[in-house]
């Protein structure tokens, strides 16, 4: 089992981000956290990075029921997805599997969350 899906558009990396955040918030998720590591590795190393994005959404009611199911949960969250430009107008969108992620939880609360998380974030990746 792969630890992300993917996949491959054509546009702007800001139209991309765009679409990514109406997709995510269309399955009820909200953007908690923006790392521009194009930016953040410019200023801190004086490297140049290609344009590189990582959102950290979150789904408050799922979130809310992992919690409870398991109060350690925390450090796996928010569920990350990256935006990042390959090449000229190319733009690979991934996120991360919560299945993949969970299987290191040996708690079955945590299982159905998962698998709801899981298609949701695949239903981003597909509608994209």
């Amino acid at each position: 089992m792969s630890y992300y899906f993917n996949k491959t558009i054509n546009g702007t990396f800001e139209e991309v981000i765009d679409k990514v955040t109406k997709r995510l918030k269309d399955e009820g998720f909200g953007i908690l956290t923006e790392i521009d590591i194009t930016q953040t590795l410019k200023k801190k190393l004086d490297v140049d990075f290609k344009k590189y994005r990582i959102l950290g959404a979150c789904n408050p009611p799922y979130a809310h029921k992992a919690l409870q199911a398991e109060d350690k949960i925390g450090t796996m969250l928010p569920c990350n997805v990256i935006v990042q430009e390959i090449g000229e107008g190319v733009i690979e969108v991934a996120a991360v599997n919560p299945m993949a992620s969970m299987q290191a939880v040996e708690n079955e609360k945590l299982n159905d969350v998962a698998k709801d998380i899981t298609a949701m974030l695949e239903n981003v990746i597909a509608k994209l």
